[in-house]
């Protein structure tokens, strides 16, 4: 990987707090991902795990600190087009999904290459085609959301994230209202990708997850990271008594 990809394809947080009201829901985070790279954010509810990956999407506005996404640089306030940028950089899932219900599977994948990237029609269906295969769904091109299994709405997601050829995909808590089976399913698409080299953060409760996938994991808890290093030691050895309380009600 040359220089310059690594670069692009980095994530650096740098000192981000963020405030609602008077709530403090990030303390002064930082934080750096590399390229090719797969992260998982634990901690408990609240802690600040989804906002941060929002403000690194540009969904969220933040108070202090700065956000570098590659060669793109946040500061609070966001410039719009800077923000729109980001957003074509690194593609985020959702927990909901988030499909278009009276679309086919093969147009909620097509629409944004064609009205956001200008593709051509038949280009964005070629490539539609190929992601929906690739995540083992090529039979299912003329299904509606309505008609698949949250499993399978979760990696028509995935494609659709994909269809845009992002740097990375922020990924907030994608598989939590899936039953164990569909959970497999989306995992091994993950785990894919992260063979492919694409930079991966992954807000998840999936601690066997984390385990197996990512490179790193940050223990996210009351708006700081209270740890962070390889799993076999974060998740095996904790230091900190945050982390240690954490994975005592979680491993339970």
């Amino acid at each position: 990987m040359s220089t310059d990809t690594a670069v692009a394809n980095q994530i650096r947080v740098h000192d981000v707090t963020k405030r609602y009201g008077q709530r403090l829901v990030l303390d002064r985070v930082s934080l750096q991902v590399d390229a090719g790279e797969t992260v998982a954010l634990l901690g408990p509810s609240g802690g600040g795990k989804s906002t941060l990956l929002r403000c690194i999407n540009g969904l969220n506005t933040f108070d202090q600190g700065e956000i570098a996404v590659g060669d793109l640089t946040m500061r609070n306030p966001v410039a719009p087009q800077t923000m729109a940028a980001v957003r074509r950089s690194f593609g985020m899932i959702f927990q909901d999904f988030q499909l278009f219900p009276h679309m086919t599977v093969m147009a909620n994948v097509m629409e944004a290459p064609v009205q956001v990237l200008r593709m051509a029609q038949s280009a964005a269906r070629e490539r539609a085609a190929q992601l929906l295969e690739r995540v083992g769904l090529g039979g299912h091109l003329d299904a509606y959301p309505r008609q698949l299994s949250g499993g399978q709405k979760q990696r028509v997601a995935i494609a659709r994230a994909l269809a845009m050829e992002p740097r990375g995909l922020l990924c907030d808590e994608i598989t939590s209202a899936l039953d164990p089976e569909l959970k497999a399913e989306v995992l091994s698409v993950l785990v894919d990708l992260k063979r492919d080299g694409l930079t991966l953060i992954l807000v998840t409760h999936e601690i066997q997850f984390a385990r197996r996938a990512a490179n790193r994991v940050f223990i996210l808890a009351d708006g700081r990271i209270a740890e962070q290093g390889p799993p076999s030691e974060v998740l095996d050895r904790p230091q900190s008594p945050r982390t240690q309380k954490f994975l005592s009600q979680v491993l339970e």
